[in-house]
């Protein structure tokens, strides 16, 4: 396993610049316009497709990095690009890691390919866990998965929301309650194939910020599946399922992780990752006009007020990576998080995202308030961060609780 180092090596380097070049000749000249589109950029997935950034093998190659780097570094660089077109390239990846967390090597090889299409023919995907009343508190879930056994279906009725390519995915990863009375510990998580009758895309959200990025709500109406579509197996669901109703009746306060709390802790560093990449993009500007920008006969980084805003910016950033990556190596090296620090590397960079982005648009004052500069469209994208995956409030929750070992509420 390789040891924990700040310093990326040739072949990482190498990719970085690459995934750099899209990012700059690709994404950054469609941004704008994507943004006032609010429609998921094909044309664009399409081009990552065929140079290769959208792809299975891509991602496995990123995730399978030994240092544990190759994701936040990919992330990073794709989202400096541009946040909404960067979340529509990347979407598919929450619902493969699902696939990857909770599934059979069958279920992986099968689906995961499904997800992605081919360079002429690109396809997506979505997971589906939020629902009207059931964000953080993923015990109100109500979706329901009954099992037929007789026919060996699953039947799937509710409404999920917030899904990135929610009912334009291919493939739909659907995370449901299967025994009521386990609450969170009876959810299970289910692939919906192409095609399945029952599944239609409800409301499709026009919001704040990643306009390029698709989120709209999935209704399922007596969606049936084949049994072999349970994540995991019925065989391992059902010991899963027993083993917490033992526990609950000898009171026993094991905790057990569900299947989307083993994605979301599992995406969390990348999340970070993006906030880095965001922020980035935003000082980056911020520093070059205000280099360029001159008031009073001089540049206007002359002035401390501006230069030490800089300077913390650029602190932040390079704090907000490094808690990225401590997290994203941990992960790769089997480190426990003991101080939930893949909650931590997500509300740091997170919080960080938002604050520069905003001492960006007031740096360029006038000119960050419009769209004629990327900062006004970089600070609308940062506001996500600190809401999906896990508010800002819920990974002090994850952290409090961690570190204290109390219930805290």
């Amino acid at each position: 396993m390789a040891e924990f180092t700040m310093e990326l090596n040739d072949d990482q380097k190498q990719v970085r610049d690459w995934i750099h070049g899209f990012a700059a000749d690709v994404m950054r000249p469609a941004a704008a316009e994507w943004d006032e589109r609010e429609e998921t950029p094909w044309p664009v997935i399409q081009e990552a497709a065929k140079v290769g950034i959208y792809s299975l093998d891509f991602y496995a190659q990123q995730f399978f990095d030994p240092t544990g780097l190759g994701i936040p570094m990919a992330m990073e660089e794709l989202f400096w690009g541009d946040a909404g077109i960067a979340l529509s390239i990347v979407g598919t990846g929450l619902a493969a890691i699902g696939v990857v967390a909770n599934g059979t090597e069958e279920q992986i090889g099968t689906w995961i390919p499904q997800m992605y299409g081919t360079p002429d023919d690109v396809k997506v995907a979505a997971f589906c866990s939020s629902e009207p009343d059931a964000g953080s508190d993923v015990g109100s879930m109500r979706t329901r998965a009954v099992y037929d056994q007789t026919k060996d279906e699953w039947v799937l009725n509710g409404t999920k929301t917030w899904a990135t390519n929610g009912g334009i995915a291919n493939v739909h990863i659907v995370v449901a309650v299967v025994d009521p009375a386990l609450g969170t510990k009876g959810h299970a998580s289910f692939i919906i194939p192409p095609n399945t009758p029952g599944l239609s895309q409800g409301q499709k959200f026009k919001k704040h910020g990643i306009r390029a990025s698709h989120t709209a709500e999935v209704v399922l109406e007596d969606v049936r599946i084949p049994g072999s579509c349970l994540l995991g197996g019925k065989e391992k669901l059902d010991e899963r399922l027993a083993r917490a109703h033992e526990r609950a009746r000898s009171g026993g306060g094991e905790r057990v992780k569900n299947a989307a709390m083993a994605t979301f802790e599992a995406s969390r560093p990348a999340v970070g990752a993006m906030a880095v990449g965001t922020a980035r993009a935003a000082y980056e500007v911020a520093l070059d006009y205000a280099k360029t920008r001159t008031q009073f006969g001089r540049p206007i980084i002359d002035n401390q007020g501006v230069a030490f805003q800089l300077a913390d910016m650029r602190t932040q950033i390079d704090a907000a990576r490094l808690l990225v990556w401590r997290a994203s190596w941990m992960a790769v090296a089997g480190r426990p998080f003991e101080s939930a620090e893949g909650s931590m590397s997500k509300l740091f960079a997170s919080e960080v995202a938002k604050k520069v982005t905003a001492q960006a648009v007031q740096i360029l004052g006038g000119n960050g308030f419009t769209r004629e500069y990327p900062v006004e469209r970089m600070h609308r994208d940062s506001a996500i961060y600190t809401i999906f995956e896990g508010t800002s409030e819920i990974q002090r929750l994850v952290i409090a609780r961690t570190i204290s070992g109390m219930p805290i509420r």
